[in-house]
């Protein structure tokens, strides 16, 4: 019997052993004698194919073909079902071939490379990774392999984060490796990819403590250190790099001292191959790892054979009536290969339904630049046989990627607790002046600036103080489920207190402006103010921000989020990262609430500046602390103003956008209450006021309030009506003025003329002389001296002479220039 042979250095010398002692075992096959005719083809699919059709066209007929690469396995297996013949292969990985269907005749006793997925999932679980990164080489076999590898993981929950591949330069897809952070990679690729491979990851630094890689066990043991002009680094580099990596591999050789079919155990068989070898170093010799399989490979093929001699002589024929197309010999040559079991120097040698060794898997780590044996797996059984000597350049096994903790930002809590301090402050504060306020509510200075209005805005400050301690409650003080709660708390205690607070002084200030910049026709219409009016405009601001409020949280509720940062690395050489979170109160259209609400509110700001300023000269005891309410409103618009849009910028500053708003708030309530209450009480106290007014109050009765704003009333029409007479005199006033001023002058043009005239004639009779009374001054203006000027008014000193020189200016025209003043 004969079979084509193309394999290894090592492979051909094991196999012709086995050839040899099956050929002398009498009791194998004693009429028959195996030959082994042999063909080099590379591994090149091409070079098979021209010796496969030089061994089927050659005698002697071959029952048997034996390649040993996967994909000459992959050319010769597909074609050989044409021929009838059975392809046992030694060397052959590729889970491709594990297809029934596609290779119907094919056998080996090389495991799949599928055998060392289920080892790798179970070191993955071990170690407690559950994200990998994968490395190829663009071949059949090993795409396959990743293929049952990516199904395998998916079933252990494992995830496969980065999957590359190359095909002949693998320096782009291990920058990649390095880009997205692989920690725990698969490496899928012949041995001299595999210097390339490691060249560039030397270059790349994806080495060392943090990273673990996985490569194939059946690499020669000094694959890393030869020369090869490919690459570009040196054995040192390529020894730092490999160190600690770990392979799995195919138990190729009994660890057990077992002798099995070929009355050899393991150590005796290497000793014989090492003889035959003569000398030559196994670690540079090809194929002297997959020795002991092809040695078995050989046995399997003589026990099946003599398996077929018993079933084909019941049928009449022979091992020897064998052809190309006799398909009997074929089936039963199958049938014998199927149901082969023996103890081989490889271990136990049997195949599942797919043609496909079973075996354990061998476990190694390169340590200190020798392999170590750390474990053996046993995929049939599921049991892992861990020896505990592997090694670690860190601690311990390294995570599966950077390990990110998750860090909340919380506020301050110094921060905190002094705004507290202070909110606290302002609440008694306002407690102060709310009592004080009630207290006082009969002390006609307090019920002439609207006691109620300033008791609401005493109760909206307190309650905007209030929203402070919501504001500054996050997940160190409370538990995620309550947050929205909270969240609650703050919109509805601020927008609440703003609305009582700002809209109570806003009201006042609006009915001043109101009243008293309008015209005299209008403005007596409207003279009378009634309190219903103060408090219904509180209540149309205050319902107009309950129900924005109310359709806010129906139809948008607040719900907390969390904003992620970019992480953080700490200080020292550790391998985790820092995830920094921080909660916000927010909802889906947060951006288009908050410019309704901050629109509505700038404007009633804006609007309250303009008021404040339009009133500012006006006096009226009617609200007789509007000024002060202007000064509150300018300090209140303008930290809203400035505090609204800051706040914004700074919401993933959770110290600095807590400390703006909530000094704002506490400021603007302070200077509120100050500005609004301290004057009156300080009125109260250094002037007794309150006490008087209370004793007058309780006299008098309630009807006093009454009487006094009658009177008041009643005074004012008095007023306007003799400022108005003033005017009109102060005018004739004026025109007599001028009258006088003509007057004399014309006197003083005609007094050289006139005086010529007296010198020539009589002196004129006394009854020419003016009267004394004509010339006394209108009654108010004091009396003239003689010749003494300075003592007149301004306005008279050029016209005293008129009264002693001018006889036509009689009685009557004296009293006409009398002036009646009326005081009040």
């Amino acid at each position: 019997m004969s079979g084509g042979w193309p394999g290894g250095q090592a492979c051909l010398p094991s196999a012709q052993m086995a050839l040899d002692l099956v050929n002398n075992r009498t009791d194998i096959l004693p009429d028959y004698e195996l030959e082994l005719i042999y063909y080099d083809s590379m591994c090149d699919p091409g070079e098979s194919t021209k010796l496969l059709y030089d061994l089927l066209y050659t005698e002697p007929i071959k029952t048997v073909l034996m390649p040993g690469c996967s994909s000459v396995s992959t050319l010769v297996a597909e074609a050989a079902r044409m021929w009838n013949l059975i392809v046992l292969s030694y060397g052959s990985s590729s889970p491709a071939l594990s297809n029934r269907n596609r290779f119907p005749t094919f056998f080996r006793t090389h495991p799949s490379a599928t055998l060392h997925n289920p080892t790798r999932v179970r070191l993955f679980q071990k170690w407690k990774w559950t994200k990998i990164a994968t490395i190829q080489q663009t071949t059949e076999v090993f795409t396959s392999t990743l293929d049952d590898l990516e199904q395998r993981v998916k079933e252990a929950g494992i995830e496969i984060s980065v999957r590359q591949s190359f095909l002949t330069d693998p320096a782009v897809a291990v920058k990649n490796l390095k880009r997205q952070d692989a920690r725990i990679i698969v490496g899928l690729f012949y041995e001299t990819e595999a210097r390339k491979v490691f060249c560039e990851v030397f270059k790349e630094k994806l080495y060392g403590k943090k990273y673990v890689w996985f490569l194939i066990g059946w690499y020669a043991d000094n694959w890393f250190k030869i020369k090869d002009p490919s690459i570009n680094c040196t054995i040192e580099n390529m020894t730092e790099a490999v160190e600690g990596h770990v392979t799995t591999e195919i138990v190729m050789l009994n660890p057990e001292t077992v002798r099995g079919a070929s009355n050899l155990t393991s150590q005796e068989f290497l000793g014989a191959l090492m003889n035959r070898l003569g000398g030559k170093n196994p670690e540079e010799t090809g194929g002297f790892q997959e020795a002991p399989l092809a040695y078995d490979a050989v046995w399997a093929l003589a026990l099946a054979l003599n398996k077929t001699v018993a079933p084909l002589k019941a049928k009449g024929r022979r091992l020897e009536d064998f052809n190309y197309n006799n398909h009997d010999i074929t089936a039963e040559i199958y049938r014998a290969l199927n149901t082969s079991s023996f103890e081989g120097v490889s271990g136990h040698v049997v195949f599942d339904a797919q043609g496909s060794r079973m075996a354990m898997t061998l476990i190694e780590q390169l340590q200190g630049g020798s392999y170590k044996k750390i474990g053996y797996y046993d995929s049939s059984q599921k049991n892992l046989s861990w020896f505990g000597n592997d090694v670690w350049i860190g601690a311990g096994p390294p995570a599966d990627s950077t390990i990110v903790i998750e860090e909340f930002r919380y506020l301050s809590q110094k921060l905190f607790a002094a705004v507290s301090v202070f909110a606290g402050l302002g609440i008694l504060l306002g407690i102060v002046c709310l009592t004080f306020n009630i207290y006082n509510s009969n002390v006609r200075y307090i019920q002439n600036s609207q006691p109620y209005l300033n008791n609401m805005t005493a109760v909206g400050c307190m309650m905007a103080l209030a929203a402070v301690f919501p504001l500054g409650i996050d997940g160190h003080h409370i538990h995620r489920s309550q947050f929205p709660v909270v969240c609650q708390f703050r919109l509805w205690l601020l927008g609440l207190g703003f609305s009582l607070a700002y809209g109570s002084m806003f009201t006042k200030i609006w009915w001043v402006h109101n009243l008293f910049t309008k015209k005299e026709e209008k403005k007596e219409k409207r003279k009378h103010l009634e309190p219903w009016k103060l408090y219904a405009t509180v209540g149309v601001l205050l319902a107009i921000d309950v129900l924005s409020l109310m359709i806010w949280q129906i139809v948008d509720p607040l719900h907390i989020t969390v904003e992620k940062f970019t992480r953080e690395a700490p200080k020292g050489d550790l391998d985790v990262l820092i995830q920094p979170l921080l909660e916000h109160c927010t909802s889906e259209k947060m951006n288009t609430w908050l410019g309704v609400v901050y629109g509505y509110k700038g404007l009633l700001l804006l609007l309250g500046i303009f008021l404040a300023y339009e009133t500012k000269s006006i006096s009226t005891e009617k609200i007789n602390d509007h000024r002060a309410v202007g000064m509150a409103i300018y300090n209140v618009a303008v930290l809203c103003m400035i505090t609204a849009p800051v706040t914004m910028i700074l919401t993933s500053q959770q110290d600095a956008s807590f400390a703006f708003a909530a000094l704002a708030i506490v400021f603007s309530v302070y200077i509120t209450l100050v500005v609004l209450f301290v004057p009156k009480m300080r009125r109260l106290i250094t002037r007794g006021e309150w006490q008087s007014e209370q004793q007058d109050t309780l006299k008098t009765g309630s009807s006093t309030n009454n009487n006094d704003e009658e009177k008041s009333r009643q005074l004012e029409r008095e007023n306007r009506e003799l400022q108005k007479i003033i005017q009109e005199k102060e005018q004739r006033v004026s025109e007599l003025r001028n009258q006088l001023v003509e007057r004399q002058a014309l006197r003083n043009r005609r007094r050289p003329s006139s005086g010529t005239n007296q010198n020539h004639s009589n002196p004129s009779p006394p009854s020419s002389q003016p009267d004394p009374k004509s010339l006394l001054p209108p009654p108010g203006y004091p009396n003239p001296a003689s010749d003494n000027h300075s003592s007149l008014p301004p306005s008279f000193s050029n016209s005293s002479n008129l009264y002693q020189a001018d006889s036509k200016i009689s009685r009557n025209h004296c009293h006409n220039s009398q002036i009646p003043l009326l005081y009040k």
